[in-house]
C-alpha cells in the first residue's frame, strides 16, 4: 500500500511560477514535480533529506505498461 501524499498550497510569485514551470518542462517534469525534485535536492544537499523517503519517478511519462499475455 502506497502512503498518501501530502497536499500543500503553495503562494509564488507569477514571474516565479512561469520560470519553474519553464524549467519543469525543459526536464520533461510536472510543475509540481519539479517543485517536489528541488526541494529533496536541496534537502539532500543539507543534509536533511530523510533516510526513508521513497524515491521519486524519473522525468518524462512513466512507461507503458505491457498487455498481460494470453488476452
Amino acid at each position: 500500500m502506497a502512503t498518501e501524499r501530502k497536499k500543500l498550497l503553495l503562494r509564488l510569485d507569477p514571474a516565479v511560477h512561469d520560470a519553474l514551470a519553464r524549467w519543469a518542462g525543459d526536464d520533461l517534469r510536472s510543475t509540481n514535480g519539479q517543485i517536489e525534485f528541488l526541494l529533496r535536492k536541496a534537502l539532500a544537499d543539507a543534509g536533511r533529506l530523510p533516510g526513508g523517503v521513497g524515491r521519486m519517478r524519473g522525468p518524462g511519462r512513466p512507461p507503458a505498461t505491457p498487455e498481460p499475455e494470453g488476452e
